[in-house]
């Protein structure tokens, strides 16, 4: 896995720190284990899933890093020979649970899973029985024959020593922490941000927490933000951390621009899709909501 920190200020010289994990280049090796796994009868030096076919779930295609990791997973399938039977949860967590008793009924050779919660785990126990065997993306399960996964507990601590040392050790902080409790991966970044916070006496994390929608969250975190700004004028809040992803810090951005906050309040978050490095780069003014 490559870690990446990119700080880049934009057009308003307004700092952006995005921690951005390259999952998807693990893919392939996932998909040589599910291949070793049980399913190839190819030579051992010729990895094959010709006349194999492979169930690919994803939570949602809605995400950038989502729809980039079931590219990969299908592509990988597809360019080893297989056949894919694809399924999209819209990100709902229990449609895409559901969407693995299509791959049951359909009685594929293996699936692959990418994300999910504790909705999925029932799911993966009857396609184990049933003798498929299950392969996860960022999922953690029992009944998972291999997970692939970034460095989570990496990712929520140099965010954390970054968000810091960029604070000076010392200010007040707001988090967006919608999903650390439904999603494994979500929890540890949040956690070991937080952790290496406690080294840092004078950084306060505002209470109440805010979380953030899935659905249009940049819209919905620049209505948020503005909310907080009013509560928090300048010199009560320096930064705004968003714990599992980016998509917030778009809108966060915005509100930050339209109050003229700007230059004094700094955002951090983890990822770095398309939208979100246009705005590190000044390559164009943030999506208006």
């Amino acid at each position: 896995m490559l870690l990446v920190m990119l700080p880049v200020r934009n057009h308003l010289h307004h700092r952006i720190i995005i921690t951005m994990s390259q999952k998807r280049k693990l893919l392939p090796a996932a998909l040589g284990l599910l291949s070793l796994a049980s399913l190839s009868v190819a030579a051992a030096d010729a990895l094959s899933l010709q006349g194999k076919t492979i169930g690919v779930a994803v939570v949602g295609t809605q995400h950038f890093w989502d729809r980039e990791a079931f590219k990969g997973a299908t592509e990988e399938v597809e360019k080893l020979g297989g056949k894919v039977i694809g399924v999209d949860g819209g990100r709902d967590n229990q449609v895409h649970a559901n969407n693995h008793d299509i791959l049951l009924s359909r009685k594929v050779d293996a699936v692959i899973s990418i994300l999910g919660d504790s909705a999925v785990e029932p799911k993966f126990k009857a396609l184990r029985d049933a003798g498929i065997p299950v392969f996860t993306v960022d999922h953690v399960s029992q009944y998972s024959v291999n997970n692939t996964t970034s460095d989570n507990y990496t990712l929520g601590s140099t965010i954390g020593r970054y968000m810091a040392d960029e604070l000076g050790g010392k200010g007040n902080v707001a988090v967006f922490n919608a999903f650390s409790s439904a999603l494994r991966i979500c929890g540890i970044r949040y956690d070991q941000w937080k952790y290496v916070l406690k080294d840092y006496p004078d950084i306060h994390i505002i209470q109440p927490e805010l979380a953030e929608q899935f659905a249009n969250s940049p819209e919905d975190a620049r209505k948020k933000t503005l909310e907080l700004l009013s509560q928090y004028p300048k010199g009560k809040l320096d930064a705004i951390h968003v714990a599992c992803w980016d998509q917030p810090a778009i809108g966060i951005v915005q509100a930050l621009e339209e109050t003229g906050r700007d230059k004094d309040v700094k955002v951090t978050a983890i990822d770095a899709g398309p939208e979100t490095l246009e705005i590190m780069g000044g390559a164009r003014q943030p999506v208006r909501g």
